[in-house]
């Protein structure tokens, strides 16, 4: 069955909910309402990785999830992942519960590595195919699907020959991080080029979708290609609107 991973930004300056739920309070009822909307998990953000945003340091990253953290992995135990780059942030949050770690710069930082394996942490790597995401938003765009599937089985294989597990591993092909419109597209379908891994698909709300991006019935139709795919997870916005995809038997490989 196809999990759905809920989208909690503690941010002021995300593209879709920025400063909605920056207080603690807010962000844990809005967790909540996440969970009873059907979602598996819970990813959770500090720094927005939109066009323009500011790079964090980890002190004001840490500061931002610190408050909520700890009572999110007591109240809902192996479900929250923490979305971060920064060895440092991800050391503590994994000090606090068992997280997932969600790297959208596709743990291209030794230190985050040697963190993952040596914690055995389960962990999503993303494919980004610059330094940093800003960079990606004004590089030079890549086409090639084969890139993607490349990249991220090389990083896949590093990790586990450092000893961490297979079954740790999720890939995200990193739609709308330095890609063409099209090559987005077709990585919806990226749970194909890599059967022996568990894969999320990251398209909630994002630019190459088109002027309804914000839409819900815009944001099924991707969702309904990733799932006939293969993917593992959907990391969305609208948990409630994509409940309804799970319980399609025709959309469910």
């Amino acid at each position: 069955m196809v999990q759905l991973v809920g989208i909690l930004n503690l941010t002021p300056d995300s593209f879709s909910d920025g400063g909605q739920f920056n207080d603690p309070a807010a962000a844990l009822a809005r967790a909540a309402q996440l969970f009873d909307d059907g979602a598996s998990l819970v990813d959770i953000g500090a720094e927005s990785t939109r066009p323009g945003a500011t790079r964090l340091t980890t002190e004001v990253e840490w500061q931002r999830l610190m408050p909520v953290l700890q009572q999110l992995t007591e109240r809902y135990p192996e479900q929250i992942s923490v979305d971060t780059y920064h060895p440092k942030t991800a050391a503590k949050a994994l000090d606090v519960g068992d997280v997932i770690i969600n790297d959208v710069t596709g743990m291209q930082d030794s230190g985050m590595v040697q963190l993952v394996t040596e914690r055995r942490a389960r962990c999503v790597i993303s494919h980004l195919p610059t330094l940093t995401t800003q960079a990606a938003h004004t590089g030079t765009l890549i086409s090639s699907v084969q890139q993607v599937v490349s990249d991220l089985l090389a990083k896949a294989e590093e990790l586990q020959r450092h000893g961490l597990p297979a079954e740790n591993i999720i890939l995200d092909p990193g739609l709308g991080f330095g890609k063409t419109e099209e090559l987005n597209r077709k990585l919806l379908r990226f749970a194909e080029e890599v059967p022996d891994y568990k894969v999320m698909i990251g398209y909630s709300r994002k630019r190459f979708l088109g002027e309804k991006r914000m839409e819900l019935q815009t944001n099924l139709e991707a969702g309904r290609i990733a799932i006939e795919a293969g993917a593992a997870y959907l990391r969305v916005h609208d948990v409630a609107g994509h409940r309804k995809l799970l319980y399609t038997g025709k959309h469910v490989r």
